[in-house]
């Protein structure tokens, strides 16, 4: 289906089985037009995913009209990070016990469903008047309401039992700065000998973003906790192997790297930019964006199956430094 709504507004609706609206800004006018095709005899939609979209209640609202419909036969809905709350589960609960028969797979992860939206969809689920057998309501929290990216802002902190001897951290370890005098830490089987490398504490398996501050030339990403930590070889090197995922920056631009592969995909960021990076753990998508004045520009989205948890991870060179962003 098309996202071009001034041309696709003047026409029926025309969808496909599965329909994947992830992260596409859809607007209160496409949920009219996808209630519309909800509530066809005739639409062939089974799968709907709507995800990382600000919905919010009132277009969950729209959306329940066409679901509660006697014809809409819509098996899997996925509305995760799209700003629900109890109001928007309470719509669901009773588009569902108007049209209990299709409807398997709810996904609401990353919303604010609340002690009594859990309830609501919890009890529906436990019914065996009720054909939804997966309800997904993880990573829930009040924090989840916040427009964009920004509902998945993750803090991360520097580990320096990972920094090279040459990278001061500072600031509650959210900063990481190359010095020329080495610094006095001790001995530790996951510290950088070589690389000028050093990772976060925290390493994650959900949905996660966060930006950076930055004095280039610097590298940044996310790699395993296996990657290798002593000499200078490609099983260290940030990017240069398969456990690892970055974007170099420098005087002449930016690219992306993993393994084999190195895209160019910006002949010049902006002194004043931050980097963003996104990652969408279960989906198996790492992106990469510049962020200036709060406006994203994609850049680049790796596609993964991931296997482990994965943690940020930050290169330097001479008279470079980076600093986790607080993002509110």
């Amino acid at each position: 289906m098309s996202m071009k709504s001034d041309t696709s507004k003047y026409h029926p609706p025309n969808f496909s089985l599965e329909e994947k609206l992830k992260d596409c800004k859809v607007t209160a006018e496409w949920v009219e037009h996808l209630t519309v095709g909800l509530k066809s005899p005739c639409s062939p939609l089974r799968v709907l995913d709507l995800s990382i979209n600000d919905l919010t209640d009132s277009r969950v609202e729209t959306l329940c009209v066409g679901l509660s419909n006697s014809c809409c036969r819509l098996k899997e809905l996925r509305l995760s990070g799209c700003m629900v709350t109890e109001k928007g589960c309470s719509h669901l609960v009773s588009a569902l016990q108007s049209n209990p028969s299709h409807l398997k797979d709810l996904d609401l992860s990353y919303n604010h469903p609340g002690d009594s939206g859990r309830k609501m969809l919890s009890e529906l689920k436990d019914d065996s008047r009720y054909t939804l057998d997966r309800l997904n309501l993880d990573y829930g929290g009040e924090h989840r309401m916040k427009p964009g990216f920004k509902k998945y802002a993750f803090r991360f902190t520097l580990d320096p039992n990972t920094a090279h001897r040459n990278l001061l951290l500072s600031e509650g370890n959210t900063k990481v700065t190359w010095v020329k005098e080495e610094q006095p830490y001790p001995p530790h089987p996951e510290r950088f000998d070589q690389c000028l490398q050093v990772m976060s504490e925290q390493g994650v398996q959900q949905s996660c973003f966060f930006e950076m501050d930055k004095e280039e030339p610097f590298s940044v990403g996310l790699t395993y906790k296996t990657i290798g930590r002593k000499g200078n070889s490609t099983d260290c090197n940030l990017g240069s192997n398969e456990k690892s995922w970055v974007m170099s920056c420098n005087e002449k631009g930016c690219s992306v790297r993993h393994g084999n592969e190195v895209f160019h995909v910006m002949s010049l960021c902006p002194r004043s930019s931050h980097v963003g990076v996104f990652l969408d753990w279960e989906a198996g998508e790492l992106s990469f964006y510049r962020v200036s004045n709060d406006n994203l520009t994609f850049l680049h989205t790796f596609h993964e199956r991931f296997s482990d948890a994965l943690y940020a991870a930050v290169e330097l060179y001479p008279q470079s430094s980076a600093q986790f962003c607080h993002t509110t």
